[in-house]
């Protein structure tokens, strides 16, 4: 038994003895949930596993010793041990409180979730989280949950009006520039008799502009038709009850007024009955109702841009009905993106995609963000853009472009997305000089980071997402070289137990097709496992999978690879400007799972979540192999004459040989 894991085990029966001793001064917290996505596992004696016992330790030793409720703290120097953590407490409970929930946390969530690398745990009176990627001052809406707390309102419509308008103040406090905790509670009077609490908080490490967003999406996921509930989410949470749940001598609450409803009609006067009083009752039903729309209207013009809910008909899935039908976001004012992008001058142009053009803006209060614009009186870009604002309002990922609002005004049909600084990965990996911009650790990082989002789109998320176009320029670099995987206008939904489909159009860019799909119209989650298994090969050797190999023009990339991984010379694929630092193991593992993701039979192919393992644990013994599909040019060009003339599928397939993205006209 080696020194590390002695220590080890000191700190957590440390850690448990200190939970079990605060536990006989505060009472135990309210445990609500927890979540541990399996996309990151370490062996329980592991380095990853000595620095998070390190790292729970000294959360537990800063939620004892800091009265702020906050605190993050990392452990360890290098990946992939390296592990990150924080906590947060409800910013009106004592730091006595604090700590017992913190050690509570910390003694549950290793319960919970053995051998988990990314785990996160709630409870009414803190939260917790660590992970093997930096979450500090990182957005993170999902996973989120909402839990009712039994309890009836007497005027639910009225109720449901008055916790709108105090939530949203609530989440304007807190969110504030003048709020450093990033916490508020807000009081309004219900009836004479009761009263209506509510509380905002996000983790202070956000910006305002974060914070606002998280806060805003809790609350629409509020639960309904009840007097009390939590909704919260790896960044922030709100709660609301019909009593006061918090330590109100700890808080200075503000308590807004009661809203002010339509005054009753005078008494009618001692007149006669006839047309008289009946205009007069007209008037007045029509008039207040009206009167109060205008001051809406005017309300809602007023503001620069202002939430709401839409809904979207999703079109329906072949073979099946469609998984979502609403997406809730924030919706900008047109003339808020205009004023952003310098009404989307050609000096912001970032480029062209196959839907419209790309701008770079900056909100009023200095948020950089990315707004795609689609081509006016594109028939093809409608469906596709109602699908990218369906799925990216239900989808968060670190490894994911992150969806900030949308627009739809006239013939403006307009996505909001964060500002990502460097470009798309092909902007990088093509260029003979900027790619050497991109060393192995950096490379290394990027297919790690690719292969987490994706197992997120395929198990992780509420949907199970078909990528169906994941190629480098679909993925955009973040200002410390982190991918996001981008575009989902091709995206294809499934249900939760749905594995396979079947489709007459073909969508995607040639050369990351996989065979089934691109000859038979045959869609899976290895469907996508095969592209990246091709975007493996091009980053490992920095070229694309359309060059030729041979003079005749006969081996391409996936040929390339394997021919010499047969001949037992892995590394002579290898981009020379990568040089001499870099891990060969590592890049003979990657080609490895790069030629496991491209074989020709599905089955033959791991899963996300076994090429994520695959990449975290190097214990994990890789099968063998075989030859991959599409394995020279010639035949490649032979399966699209046969395709082309209808001889193998019936019809012609909707994409070229040049390497464009080419997309169905047809609803999927």
């Amino acid at each position: 038994m080696n020194f590390r894991f002695i220590f080890s085990l000191a700190l957590f029966f440390f850690l448990n003895l200190l939970s079990n001793h605060s536990r006989t001064v505060e009472a135990a917290p309210n445990y609500l949930w927890h979540d541990c996505p399996n996309t990151t596992l370490f062996a329980p004696n592991s380095t990853y596993q000595s620095n998070l016992n390190t790292l729970l330790y000294n959360l537990s030793y800063a939620a004892a010793n800091n009265a702020d409720g906050f605190a993050d703290a990392t452990a360890g120097k290098d990946a992939p041990g390296h592990v990150y953590g924080l906590f947060l407490c409800r910013g009106d409970i004592s730091t006595a409180s604090c700590s017992e929930c913190v050690a509570s946390g910390i003694k549950d969530v290793v319960k919970r979730c053995p051998g988990r690398g990314v785990s996160k745990i709630w409870y009414d009176e803190c939260m917790l989280k660590y992970s093997d990627q930096s979450i500090f001052s990182v957005l993170e809406i999902v996973p989120g949950e909402a839990m009712p707390d039994a309890g009836n309102v007497a005027d639910p419509n009225r109720f449901v009006q008055l916790l709108g308008e105090t939530m949203n103040y609530a989440a304007e406090r807190a969110s504030g520039s003048e709020s450093g905790k990033k916490f508020a509670v807000v009081e309004a009077n219900f009836t004479s008799s009761q009263k209506l609490y509510t509380l905002a908080q996000c983790t202070p490490d956000l910006t305002g502009s974060d914070c606002n967003t998280c806060l805003r999406a809790a609350i629409a996921s509020l639960p309904q038709g009840e007097g009390g509930g939590w909704s919260f989410t790896p960044s922030c949470g709100v709660r609301f009850e019909l009593y006061p749940f918090y330590n109100a001598s700890a808080v200075a609450a503000v308590v807004l007024p009661a809203p002010q409803l339509p005054s009753p009609p005078p008494a009618p006067l001692n007149r006669p009955k006839g047309k008289s009083n009946k205009s007069t009752t007209i008037i007045v039903a029509v008039a207040v109702p009206v009167g109060i729309a205008v001051i809406l209207l005017f309300v809602a013009c007023c503001s620069p841009w202002s939430i709401t809910t839409k809904t979207y008909e999703v079109v329906e899935a072949e073979g099946g009905g469609s998984e979502i039908t609403t997406a809730e976001s924030l919706q900008f004012h047109l003339a808020t993106i205009q004023a952003a992008t310098n009404n989307f001058s050609h000096q912001n142009k970032l480029g062209q995609g196959g839907f419209g053009e790309v701008f770079r803006g900056q909100l009023l209060n200095g948020q950089e963000i990315a707004v795609k614009r689609l081509s006016e009186g594109s028939g093809q870009g409608v469906g596709e853009f109602k699908n990218e604002v369906v799925l990216l309002a239900k989808l968060q990922h670190r490894n994911l472009v992150r969806l900030l609002g949308f627009c739809l005004e006239g013939e403006e049909k307009i996505l909001v997305y964060e500002f990502v600084p460097n470009k798309s990965l092909d902007y990088f990996l093509f260029d003979p000089d900027k790619r050497r911009q991109l060393d192995w650790s950096r490379r290394y990082k990027i297919i790690s980071g690719i292969a987490r989002g994706m197992l997120y789109l395929h198990e992780d998320s509420r949907l199970r997402i078909i990528h169906r176009d994941l190629k480098p320029s679909n993925i955009l670099l973040d200002s410390e070289m982190n991918p996001k995987i981008s575009d989902f206008g091709m995206a294809r939904i499934f249900g939760v137990d749905q594995t396979r489909a079947k489709t007459n159009k073909i969508v995607g860019t040639f050369g990351y097709l996989s065979p089934e799909y691109a000859m038979r119209g045959q869609i899976s989650v290895k469907s996508d496992v095969y592209s990246f298994g091709v975007l493996i090969l091009e980053i490992i050797t920095g070229k694309k999978n359309s060059c030729s190999f041979q003079s005749d023009g006969g081996e391409n990339l996936t040929g390339y690879a394997w021919k010499h991984w047969r001949a037992g010379t892995p590394l002579e694929v290898l981009d020379p400007s990568i040089g001499d630092s870099c891990s060969m193991d590592e890049v003979i593992r990657c080609l490895h799972i790069g030629l496991l993701g491209v074989q020709e039979d599905p089955a033959d192919r791991p899963t996300m979540a076994s090429i994520v393992l695959m990449l975290s644990s190097h214990s994990v013994k890789l099968p063998q192999p075989r030859r991959p599909a599409f394995f020279l040019q010639k035949s490649m060009e032979r399966q699209l004459k046969e395709l082309k003339s209808g001889e193998s599928t019936g019809g012609s397939m909707p994409w070229s040989i040049n390497e464009m993205s080419v997309t169905e006209v047809s609803p999927r």
